[in-house]
């Protein structure tokens, strides 16, 4: 049985052919329960995106940036509330499952005001 050790490239060209998952998710402040609530068909970006931009302190969301800097890092969770499920169906439409993810979370949560970080319903990002 051969070992064989994957290239740069190899495990660079696996990396862009996976499948990145699309759903919502949200940052949650667990001190006072207030939520940003995102959605992307790239998951993993944003979430990286918010931390890395709360972590340096400039993050575009001031009132998300003037907790962050008030409770500090611990006091937040980032998570991934819902994947879209793809189907292997012509009529299949990722985009379109995800507005209804969008409005399903948006409904639910409505992360505006006093409870969330929002400042409008256009949830989705890059």
């Amino acid at each position: 049985m051969e070992n064989k050790v994957k290239s740069r490239k190899d495990i660079h060209r696996e990396y862009k052919e996976r499948t990145k998952p699309a759903g919502v998710f949200q940052v949650k402040n667990m001190v006072n329960g207030r939520v940003l609530l995102g959605s992307s068909l790239n998951l993993e970006g944003p979430l990286n995106r918010h931390r890395f931009m709360l972590k340096i302190g400039s993050h575009t969301n001031k009132v998300l940036q003037q907790d962050w800097n008030e409770f500090g890092p611990e006091s937040f969770i980032f998570e991934i509330l819902e994947e879209v499920k793809v189907q292997d169906h012509p009529n299949f439409n990722l985009q379109d499952e995800l507005t209804l993810l969008e409005q399903i979370w948006l409904e639910k949560l409505q992360p505006f005001g006093e409870r969330g970080y929002n400042l409008n319903g256009r949830i989705r990002e890059a």
